[in-house]
């Protein structure tokens, strides 16, 4: 499988779910200023959304949007408990989690990564996404990861999405189980694998 990426985008989310369940995978970063990936396509004649991530199938077929990606992966490995199985309750709580950090959280964090967008749009985009963090934090008073004490697809995504708090002036230190969620979940080791290799990807820029 190929995934591609680019460093800090939420394609950090699959790439933990791939190094998590163990699959043999290769990186393809993307350059969003050329649309060009480091193997030399035209990333718009692969995924024709123009963004990050997707997934090319071992069978040349392609995978888009991150909660649809993070699930396949954790499909082909359910031994690692990255996700419940079909048709459980537990497989819907874990899509409940991944449709409310998609659309509350992952979306709203978008208006404050454009130059163009009006101050008071961005002031409003924080207010927003402190309502949902406090309640996002309230759920992780007494359990380590989102459905308990598994680490599963949605605390990767959560986590992602979380780190971007300190470049759009969303502070996560000011809710302690967000931070200290952060922090357990960036020291595991597949989290820190895929950390270093997106680190790394940067470099050879």
């Amino acid at each position: 499988m190929k995934l591609f990426f680019a460093p800090g985008a939420c394609s950090l989310s699959p790439h933990i779910a791939l190094r998590e369940a163990g699959l043999a995978h290769e990186l393809v970063r993307v350059d969003f200023a050329t649309k060009t990936t480091s193997d030399g396509r035209n990333f718009l004649e692969i995924n024709t959304k123009g963004y990050v991530p997707a997934l090319e199938l071992d069978d040349g077929q392609l995978l888009t949007e991150g909660p649809a990606i993070v699930q396949y992966i954790a499909d082909l490995a359910p031994q690692t408990g990255l996700a419940p199985a079909n048709g459980t309750t537990d497989r819907y709580r874990l899509q409940e989690w991944l449709n409310f950090i998609s659309t509350e959280i992952h979306k709203t964090f978008g208006p404050l990564f454009r130059p163009t967008t009006p101050s008071e749009i961005k002031d409003a985009a924080r207010a927003q996404l402190g309502v949902r963090l406090t309640w996002v934090s309230q759920q992780l008073a007494a359990k380590p990861y989102l459905t308990g004490e598994t680490f599963t697809i949605a605390d990767g995504y959560l986590y992602t999405v979380l780190r971007w708090g300190r470049m759009t002036g969303v502070d996560v230190a000011q809710w302690p189980n967000l931070a200290a969620f952060v922090e357990r979940v960036g020291a595991r080791p597949a989290v820190a694998a895929a950390n270093e290799a997106e680190k790394a990807s940067r470099a050879k820029v």
